[in-house]
């Protein structure tokens, strides 16, 4: 294993399941020190062990990141842990489903306070250490393919992404001066908890019916499955690291093809449109 994040601290939030938990994991077995941040104490704190066990170090913390005092907290925590803080993981999200027509101001609201308010209040918290990172900070954004890709029934988590990725391109500009990059992942469908909760509410919930549902989802994408967590991950601990040192600003699709296969491309017996009006 690369021990390219060797010296380096980095925070990770939704870090006890999915994404978060296959980037926490990865970071750690790459040499840093990882604060796992997740909202259920019990996976945070199995997480944060599974990597201790596997030879990491880890700090479990606890908090909902819609919260600005307990995010202040998780980072205040991680810096006085491990000394400073150079990587921050914003992978903590919630999925609602619903049209513009019948999504309830509630749960509107739901989602852009723990999609984007918690990215927000997150990195709020960490740029000032960031800023002082001798092998120069870096902020990872979990976004979704979905901020790209139109899908039916998904409003308010489509518009939250789409949010994140102007964020993304905002933050890396205010941050460069500072020796600050900010990047974004947008996965496809991926293996992890939500997804299969999702599956559980569309198919009959049964292990069959899920397993099933999960493949048809796979199939949807041009590469023929869904991914893996690690498989996002992988790309995270790049963007992360110094490998990706002149790379900020932009989000890169890990979606087995997805976005590819929406570019439309006109008969080779097609006449050229117009250019005229």
């Amino acid at each position: 294993m690369s021990e390219e994040h060797a010296g380096r601290v980095a925070l990770v939030t939704g870090g006890s399941s999915g994404i978060g938990r296959a980037a926490a994991e990865l970071l750690a077995a790459s040499g840093a020190a990882v604060a796992v941040c997740g909202v259920d104490a019990d996976d945070t704190e199995k997480t944060a062990a599974a990597i201790a066990e596997a030879g990491g170090r880890a700090l479990p913390v606890v908090a909902d990141v819609s919260d600005p005092d307990a995010v202040a907290e998780a980072v205040a925590r991680t810096v006085s842990e491990y000394g400073g803080l150079d990587v921050l993981v914003t992978s903590a999200g919630i999925q609602r489903y619903g049209t513009v027509a019948d999504t309830d101001e509630k749960t509107w609201d739901e989602v852009f306070a723990v999609n984007v308010k918690g990215v927000f209040l997150t990195a709020r918290a960490a740029l000032p250490h960031l800023r002082r990172s001798a092998s120069g900070g870096s902020v990872v954004v979990v976004s979704s393919v979905q901020s790209r890709a139109a899908q039916s029934n998904v409003a308010a988590y489509a518009a939250a992404k789409g949010a994140l990725n102007a964020l993304v391109r905002s933050m890396a500009v205010d941050e460069a001066p500072f020796g600050v990059r900010v990047n974004a992942v947008c996965p496809g469908s991926v293996d992890t908890p939500m997804l299969r909760h999702s599956a559980a509410r569309f198919s009959d919930g049964s292990d069959e019916g899920v397993r099933r549902l999960l493949g048809e989802w796979g199939r949807s994408h041009p590469i023929g499955r869904i991914a893996q967590p690690r498989e996002v991950a992988e790309v995270i601990a790049f963007l992360a690291g110094t490998r990706a040192g002149f790379v900020t600003g932009t989000d890169i699709p890990v979606d087995g093809g997805v976005l590819a296969a929406l570019a439309v491309t006109l008969p080779q017996d097609t006449p050229e449109p117009s250019t005229t009006a």
